[in-house]
């Protein structure tokens, strides 16, 4: 996989979890990364840390690094090459897809040793 290019979005998120048939919880449209997915298990958001709806188990302070795309759905690898290198250097992640593209958040604590292990892995960070 060569080195892909990543940037790092702005504000802090929450990874929350709420129970699988409580009703979607409203929350404003707005340039931030928002990710809701619903299992028969539970209701999982990705949000930023200030719209963590109450009540919600909320985990915080986690930082979100986009892979810039369109990536073409025929790549393989591509979570690979970001996570191997994180864990090689101890740093937890949880990653999110969309149509065009992946996200890893990492703690904001881990941020520069996250970095620092993507760029000596071949991949480069937006100016």
């Amino acid at each position: 996989m060569p080195g892909l290019t990543l940037e790092i979005l702005p504000g802090r998120f929450a990874v929350c979890r709420l129970p699988a048939d409580q009703p979607l919880p409203r929350l404003e449209p707005g340039p931030a990364l928002l990710a809701l997915v619903r299992t028969p298990d539970e209701l999982s958001l990705v949000c930023p840390e200030q719209d963590a709806p109450q009540g919600a188990r909320a985990e915080t302070g986690w930082r979100a690094l986009k892979v810039l795309g369109p990536l073409d759905f025929a790549l393989t690898g591509v979570l690979a090459s970001l996570a191997e290198p994180l864990a090689r250097a101890g740093v937890s992640i949880f990653a999110l897809s969309t149509y065009d593209t992946d996200y890893l958040l990492v703690r904001e604590a881990a941020l520069d040793a996250a970095r620092a292990a993507l760029e000596s892995a071949g991949h480069a960070f937006k100016k």
